[in-house]
């Protein structure tokens, strides 16, 4: 793998990477509109610049449900998503942008794992496509 900006983020202890060209932004919180439904990552939109942007609580699988409240949205545009497609990932803390680069990934990680980031510790990067097309598919009422 070679040397490219990511943007990392917080979940709790842990901190993840995205590739910096799928952010948009780093969003304040803002009013969650929830609705019924049974997508699993689903917790409802946010209206942003004039859209609705759905918001997908990734925590859940990737640190677990006792991760601690959200305090921030990234604004993401998976690859997978046409232009101007976003996607509002709730974070626990300030993101920052690095360059790197990447290892590929060694041991038994999830699918979703594309890459590791060596830094002061070792960051997961995240195929974001793999991982919300987990949390987006219908759960069986």
């Amino acid at each position: 793998m070679s040397m490219a900006s990511y943007v990392l983020f917080p979940l709790g202890q842990k901190r993840f990477a995205l590739h910096s060209e799928e952010v948009a932004e780093l969003a304040r919180p803002d009013r969650l509109h929830a609705f019924p439904h049974t997508t699993p990552f689903l917790t409802g939109v946010l209206y942003r610049r004039g859209r609705m942007v759905p918001v997908c609580d990734i925590g859940q699988v990737l640190v677990g449900s006792d991760a601690p409240a959200r305090r921030f949205y990234l604004i993401v545009q998976p690859p997978s998503a046409g232009e101007g497609e976003w996607t509002a990932i709730p974070v626990t803390g300030e993101c920052e942008l690095i360059k790197g680069e990447a290892k590929a990934p060694t041991g038994k990680l999830p699918v979703w794992v594309e890459g590791l980031l060596p830094l002061s510790e070792i960051i997961e990067i995240l195929d974001l496509n793999r991982l919300l097309a987990i949390g987006m598919v219908e759960v069986p009422a």
